[in-house]
């Protein structure tokens, strides 16, 4: 079997179909616009015939371009229920929940609930999938995840439910290389700096799947604004650090800490209403849950009771 014919080239063609565009389908995937070019030459030229049709917009899957994707998609379905198999008869005494989450979220999130969780059910193993929200809405429709923790729940797949911890605000981080710092001063009033005036400054943001990043593409959208980003970074723990130390604005959700320095950078409160994130926890609708499962959601949405329970 081809190197190729694997769980990533689903992603590449769903993002191909969805964009139209090589270029935007790369850089939604995180992987450069000759590779994936590359890639589907090399499967084109093994199979000998051409996957997508791509002469006309909107992209579409020729007849045997069906045929492929049905048959990678099969090949998930399978390796799933036989990991599946293999994990139930290998430890029958132990439970293992699948997690799909954005890695530079699970260094916060996590910690504040799961081992409140685990203390109650020390028989259960947790398994990770660390990836980009997309890509794990994917996994939790087709049963490869039990669950999926992500930022914005309004946008979900309707047959996915999920409980959330309510919107949380963000803030922007602003140096003083910036002609927006104020010196001296910790923490800017509230709505003293105009959203439209940030986005026109020097930028470190997270890249594109994150949830702030498609708030933040969304409002440059409509302040019809070509943003000048000197720096992208998955991690948002990266882009605050950088905003800290000068090259550029950041915006950080409130839930991560920022200590005032006010010789070095403002910390400016942004409105809910134009930036906002919503912690939830999903599972497929269809599914019925164990008393564990709901012992898991039980932990997320009491995360901040001091009390143990």
């Amino acid at each position: 079997m081809s190197k190729y014919h694997n769980q990533h080239t689903l992603y590449y063609i769903d993002a191909l179909l969805k964009f139209s565009n090589y270029s935007k389908a790369a850089d939604s995937l995180y992987i450069s616009q000759p590779y994936l070019t590359q890639v589907i030459k090399r499967i084109e030229n093994e199979l000998n015939c051409q996957i997508i049709n791509r002469s006309e917009l909107p992209y579409r899957l020729t007849e045997q371009g069906k045929i492929y994707y049905d048959y990678l998609g099969s090949l998930d379905t399978v390796h799933a229920n036989m990991r599946r198999q293999i994990a139930a008869i290998t430890d029958k005494d132990k439970k293992t929940i699948k997690i799909g989450i954005l890695a530079s979220i699970g260094t916060y999130l996590i910690p504040l609930f799961l081992p409140k969780f685990l203390a109650r059910y020390p028989d259960c193993q947790i398994e990770l999938a660390e990836d980009i929200p997309e890509n794990n809405e994917k996994r939790l429709l087709k049963g490869e995840v039990d669950f999926w923790i992500g930022q914005n729940s309004s946008s979900i797949a309707p047959n996915l439910l999920a409980v959330s911890w309510g919107k949380h605000g963000y803030f922007a981080v602003i140096p003083k290389s910036c002609e927006l710092y104020q010196a001296g001063i910790a923490t800017i009033g509230a709505g003293r700096v105009a959203m439209e005036d940030l986005l026109r400054q020097r930028l470190v943001l997270t890249a594109k799947g994150s949830a702030i990043r498609a708030q933040l593409d969304h409002l440059f959208g409509i302040y019809k604004i070509k943003p000048d980003i000197v720096l992208e970074s998955r991690e948002i723990a990266t882009v605050k650090h950088l905003a800290m130390a000068g090259c550029g604005i950041t915006f950080v959700p409130e839930s991560l800490p920022v200590t005032p320095c006010p010789a070095e950078y403002n910390i400016y409160p942004l409105p809910i209403e134009q930036l906002n994130l919503d912690y939830f926890i999903a599972h497929h609708g269809h599914r019925e849950l164990s008393t564990m499962e709901q012992g898991l959601l039980d932990s997320f949405l009491r995360y901040n009771d001091t009390a143990k329970y």
